[in-house]
């Protein structure tokens, strides 16, 4: 149980995001990596001729992960800068390789390209759970492609639909985001060792003006850290605009999440289906009865507080001045780590939901036959007209026959009986058995179920056969 009463507590960390996207965040994995990327750069200066040597890298190597903390703040108390605090205190483990740690570097060389990092690895975290959720998802749509569902226009009766198909459009939104994610993840790139302002001048003053060895510096780190590359031109940050399309690609998972969940609570809300339920799960404190959509309403919480954030970046982006400014310092903190923090909560809520999901086809039947007579009304008039009859004359008495049907229900609770005033109507020359083949709900989805094993088959299948080696993830509800 937690015990630290007395002050705030982000609940991302108390209540919602697992420990593993927290660990990106800590402090231990940024001045770890600020560590890593010392020794990619001091590796690269030695291979490159500088006066830096094979034991002094090692020495760098050995003492990656046996930060002393302590030291680092209380050096940091006396120079108010964090970065040469953690130089100092790396140092004093290194003392043999302390005079080149940071050589030729400014404070971003380690700030900025372990943002980067920590995008990326957080990133691949939701990239592997998104796809089990599309996983859960996939396996759902295909047990119930032939399923007829009413489908909703303005939230009113429509065409029927089916289950499985309706659950391919919550798919294909998480697949648009999944699209965008690997974009993003392939097209990341680190700021490299561009200097105060990007020009790279202290490393031009190392190596004695030599520039392909300043564009190889570069290009050994980024290969070190796992980088393809690392931004072209820049001033003493990468573009803050990196940001922004990082978050804005965790907004539009969010969108996608609060979509399924709203969608949810409105089946639930009709009782056609269910999110999961613990058997000791209370729903309300005063009305036992009541089985409340939790987990999908804290979808939509949270998903609105990421849709949000993605505000932040978009403003700093917007506001840097020439080179930099440091106003996007606090909160980009802040603001970055929100929204990962956040979408991990949420795509592991969106796991335990997808892969629980409850259907009633029973009550889904229900509504389907109360407002199918409506739907019908076009085919029981073309076969009347191919009877003989005459198309506007049953038009009007099909339209007149609505209005008292819907008026029956409406107004009166009473059952829909527009099939009972058609069969009763010489008009229309149809039997109740005819009537009955007539009102086959299976006959009003459409392509419905192909376009289920189409869609599967071509868009998401080779994703997720693609994938194989992390599908099976699954979360539990713990609150």
């Amino acid at each position: 149980m937690n015990s630290n009463i007395n002050s705030y507590e982000s609940p991302f960390c108390t209540r919602y995001a697992s420990e593993e996207m927290q660990y990106v965040f800590s402090a231990d994995k940024k001045f770890t990596t600020w560590r890593k990327l010392w020794v990619a750069l001091a590796r690269a200066e030695m291979k490159l001729g500088l006066n830096v040597t094979e034991e002094q890298v090692k020495e760098l190597e050995s003492h990656i992960n046996d930060i002393d903390y302590d030291t680092a703040a209380e050096r940091e108390k006396q120079v108010r800068h964090d970065v040469m605090a953690h130089v100092y205190t790396y140092g004093k483990v290194c003392p043999n390789a302390a005079g080149i740690i940071h050589l030729g570097a400014t404070s971003c060389y380690v700030g900025d390209n372990t943002d980067v990092i920590i995008m990326r690895d957080a990133l691949k975290i939701i990239r592997r759970k998104l796809i089990n959720v599309m996983n859960n998802l996939a396996k759902f749509a295909d047990e119930y492609k032939d399923m007829p569902c009413l489908a909703y226009t303005h939230l009113q009766p429509a065409q029927l639909t089916t289950v499985g198909k309706r659950a391919t459009l919550w798919l294909n939104e998480l697949l648009m985001d999944f699209e965008d994610l690997e974009h993003r993840i392939d097209s990341l790139k680190l700021l490299g060792s561009k200097g105060t302002t990007g020009t790279q001048a202290s490393f031009m003053e190392l190596f004695d003006g030599d520039t392909a060895k300043i564009k190889e510096l570069e290009k050994m780190i980024a290969q070190e850290m796992g980088f393809n590359s690392v931004v072209p031109v820049s001033g003493q940050t990468y573009s803050r605009k990196m940001d922004s399309q990082v978050l804005s690609v965790l907004s539009g998972i969010a969108q996608s999440c609060s979509k399924f969940s709203n969608d949810m609570r409105i089946l639930q809300s009709f009782k056609e289906m269910e999110e999961p339920r613990e058997k000791s799960q209370i729903g309300s404190s005063a009305m036992a009865y009541k089985r409340n959509p939790m987990r999908c309403e804290r979808i939509t919480s949270l998903a609105r507080y990421v849709m949000i954030d993605s505000l932040n970046p978009a403003f700093t982006a917007g506001t840097q001045w020439f080179e930099r400014t440091l106003d996007d310092s606090a909160n980009k903190r802040i603001s970055v780590a929100e929204a990962f923090l956040g979408v991990d909560a949420i795509l592991n809520i969106m796991m335990n939901v997808t892969d629980g999901m409850v259907v009633y086809p029973e009550i889904i039947r229900r509504r389907v036959m109360a407002e199918l007579p409506f739907m019908a009304t076009e085919n029981i008039m073309m076969d009347a007209v191919k009877k003989g009859g005459d198309r506007q004359e049953l038009h009007e008495r099909i339209r007149e026959y609505s209005m008292t049907a819907a008026m029956e229900v409406k107004q009166y609770g009473r059952e829909n009986n527009l099939c009972e005033l058609i069969v009763n109507d010489p008009m229309f020359m149809i039997t109740k058995d005819e009537l009955d083949s007539v009102l086959k709900p299976e006959n009003y989805t459409g392509r419905s179920s192909e376009q289920v094993d189409e869609y599967l088959a071509e868009y998401i299948n080779p994703i997720l056969d693609a994938n194989k080696d992390i599908l099976g993830e699954n979360f539990e509800m713990k609150n």
